[in-house]
């Protein structure tokens, strides 16, 4: 598989998840178990925003030349090691139900993906 086509999977994924979390937040947790109060739901819609610009960072840059494609890779390597480990952490506390596993899951998924371009493919194509 190619950095860019990694990128347009990952671009999906944040956009699905965005546009979820800006418009259902609370029925978007609720299939993992969580109740999200107002405060949550308005902080769910924030992430929701982020991840559309992340998506939309991935979709348009997804052909950028090397060195655009090491900054991207290595800033959405590490936002997305960090969101597994809270997801994780989340999930083993107790936090979601057992669909939980998955949203853990696609973190890894991407932080492993993002990981393998950015530290061992030699070609950022």
């Amino acid at each position: 598989m190619k950095l860019s086509s990694f990128l347009v999977v990952k671009a999906v994924i944040s956009l699905a998840f965005g546009i979820a979390f800006v418009l259902v937040p609370a029925a978007v947790m609720s299939l993992c178990g969580v109740t999200l109060n107002p405060d949550g739901i308005l902080m769910a819609r924030v992430v929701g925003a982020c991840l559309i610009g992340i998506g939309l960072v991935c979709w348009f840059d997804r052909s950028a030349d090397r060195n655009a494609l090491q900054g991207i890779t290595l800033a959405f390597f590490v936002g997305d090691t960090v969101a597994f480990i809270v997801t994780l952490l989340g999930k083993l506390s107790g936090l979601m139900n057992p669909l939980g596993w998955a949203i853990v899951a696609i973190w890894m998924f991407l932080a492993l993906g993002l990981g393998y371009f950015r530290f061992l493919r030699s070609s950022a194509s």
